[in-house]
């Protein structure tokens, strides 16, 4: 019988990667420590730095706590030509690392767009309209990009791409991810399905996680764990709250306490063959919260249901 196998993430622990909200980061060490001692046994690099970027430190540090490296998150802006000469030796240098620390599973590398850097996008997070996407040229552009880094990473270190999609971005609502599979290599890209992320991108009233896991099935190669707090998702569209204030607010709650259905997502995986790892996410900004506590908190969460998978 399977097992679920649980990592966690830096971004749980107030780690993003957006330039405005660095503030007082709990140091990796501690968090790891934490993470580790909550019952997760996988993790994600974080920000370019966060942790070591010599592979025998980091290797030495996530085998003394008994972790695999899951992956990475590197933004790029992909609609902006002038970005991919620099996202790409990023999105490399990162597949470098994440090669030379690989266990089992394979780590893969998280393709993001450059999430809130549109004020448009950032403002209307979780209530994005068809008149704010990208044109066609603009999408042409943005597909090249994702194509190019995707097949570089993959020629060079054998590492699959995956495209997260993410609230504040480009790739935020269904259809937006639809058309970002449509336009990319299959061989080379994958998708990182993020439930909290999809139900707030969603819109109002319109939250089925299950049926976009089926919408896009065929490329999901990674899942990232994310609660949605239907409360506070209304609120935000409500008052007209940007991403970061929506963040702020506790839009992304404990895992069991939101939207999602997480027995039914379960349920499908299991029914999917899914047999990787499944990486919890609950975005906080720095300082908010008591991220050991909800960290512990989402693993027994998990544990009570995983009667629905194994």
């Amino acid at each position: 019988m399977a097992t679920l196998k649980v990592g966690n993430a830096p971004c749980s622990w107030g780690t993003l990667e957006f330039a405005g909200t660095k503030g007082e980061q709990i140091g990796f060490a501690r968090m790891l420590d934490e993470l580790a001692a909550a019952g997760y046994t996988g993790t994600e690099l974080g920000d370019w730095g966060y942790m070591p970027t010599d592979p025998a430190v980091l290797r030495a540090e996530l085998s003394r706590r008994g972790l695999v490296m899951l992956g990475a998150f590197v933004p790029v802006a992909l609609r902006d030509r002038a970005a991919h000469l620099h996202g790409l030796a990023t999105a490399l240098a990162t597949a470098r690392l994440l090669r030379a620390v690989a266990g089992d599973p394979a780590p893969v590398v998280v393709l993001a767009d450059a999430n809130g850097a549109v004020p448009e996008r950032t403002r209307n997070a979780g209530r994005v309209t068809a008149e704010m996407a990208l044109t066609d040229e603009q999408w042409r552009v943005f597909g090249q990009a994702a194509n190019r880094i995707g097949r570089a990473i993959l020629g060079e270190t054998g590492l699959r791409t995956v495209l997260h999609h993410h609230s504040a971005g480009y790739v935020e609502t269904p259809d937006e991810i639809s058309r970002f599979l449509e336009l990319t290599d299959p061989r080379a890209i994958g998708l990182v399905f993020d439930t909290g992320h999809y139900a707030y991108g969603c819109g109002a009233g319109n939250a089925d996680v299950v049926a976009g896991l089926e919408r896009f099935r065929d490329r999901i190669s990674y899942v990232h764990f994310k609660d949605c707090d239907p409360r506070v998702a209304a609120q935000a569209r409500a008052q007209g709250w940007d991403y970061f204030e929506a963040l702020r607010h506790g839009v992304f709650c404990e895992l069991g306490r939101g939207c999602v259905d997480f027995p039914a997502v379960l349920r499908w995986l299991k029914g999917n063959g899914y047999e990787g790892y499944v990486l919890v996410e609950q975005d906080v900004l720095p300082g908010m919260g008591a991220p050991a506590e909800s960290a512990r908190r989402n693993r027994e969460y998990l544990r009570s249901i995983e009667c629905n998978y194994s």
